[in-house]
């Protein structure tokens, strides 16, 4: 379908605004101009049930929606909740929406760059093949699927987020871990394979991202959401190791080593740039030195 015009601010009804990303994402929408609706916790919005869905977009009227809400962790304990939750609940959300009266002028759906799998080349365009390695990336795949046949009644923009971090961000995920690991200056550190590399941002660029796309003209379509650079997590351990003068001992702990191991996941940011330009706090490096600085203070403070 044609966009409607979509440079103007507006009401932006973000779900998942109390986890990692949707905190940075309501303060960088806020600071651009746009007016960031929350959606509230369980239990009074559920995907998993479409009335709460309904009150809550009477409640909040948007102009624009940034569905965040997931189970985004890979190593997730349950397979049934990632399908109950991203395709199933996503699904319930969109044809609520396009059901509604709601003159919205654009929905962004999060998927992930996990829909890729051990892609075969680099860099990893939108247009790559899909080859899915766990539960999480198929449920993504299949929210993704669903998302494109409401495009011709919805303004829907899937957008496939690579690795990112930052502060706040949970410990299950290696960079927060690996910060702490330094900033308390632990003698031996247990990890997985050092050998994978990934394409890492800034959470706060990412949050930039977000409000780029929604200001742009992009819709029935995919983004990746990535920095077009590939990092190794051996190259994190030494940049945090140089930083924190700090060399604990390393062991690999085959219980960490994961069987559908994705090697490299590097993508391409392309598409991205053409729709918004430029992005804020592209040194990963300096996102690195961000996160143990506050760290290594939160210790010092606990210390003392």
């Amino acid at each position: 379908m044609s966009p409607a015009p979509v440079s103007e601010p507006g009401r932006v009804w973000i779900t998942g605004h109390n986890g990692f990303t949707g905190r940075y994402l309501s303060a960088a929408l806020a600071r651009a101009g746009f007016e960031p609706i929350a959606a509230p916790d369980l239990p009074a919005f559920d995907l998993r049930d479409g009335g709460s869905i309904e009150r809550e977009l009477d409640r909040a009227r948007p102009d624009y929606v940034v569905h965040l809400a997931a189970v985004s962790y890979v190593a997730h304990g349950n397979p049934t909740d990632f399908y109950e939750i991203n395709t199933v609940g996503t699904t319930r959300l969109l044809e609520r929406l396009a059901r509604s009266t709601l003159p919205l002028r654009k929905v962004i759906v999060a998927s992930s760059a996990n829909v890729y799998g051990n892609a075969t080349h680099e860099p990893i365009t939108e247009d790559t093949p899909l080859a899915p390695v766990n539960h999480y990336a198929c449920s993504k795949i299949a929210m993704e699927m669903m998302a494109r046949t409401l495009f011709d009644r919805l303004p829907i923009l899937i957008v496939r987020p690579f690795n990112y971090t930052g502060i706040g961000q949970s410990e299950k995920f290696l960079v927060p871990k690996l910060v702490r690991h330094f900033a308390q200056r632990e003698p031996v550190m247990k990890l997985g394979n050092l050998d994978v590399v990934r394409d890492f941002s800034d959470v706060r660029m990412v949050a930039a991202a977000y409000c780029g796309l929604l200001a742009s003209a992009l819709v029935s379509t995919e983004v990746n959401i990535c920095s077009g650079s590939g990092r190794s997590l051996q190259s994190i351990v030494d940049t945090l190791r140089a930083r924190a003068d700090h060399a604990p001992a390393i062991e690999i702990d085959p219980a960490l080593v994961r069987g559908t191991e994705l090697k490299r996941l590097v993508g391409g940011n392309a598409r991205l740039l053409n729709a918004v330009g430029a992005l804020p706090y592209a040194d990963f490096g300096a996102t690195l030195t961000w996160m143990l600085e506050r760290a290594m203070a939160a210790s010092a403070h606990r210390q003392g």
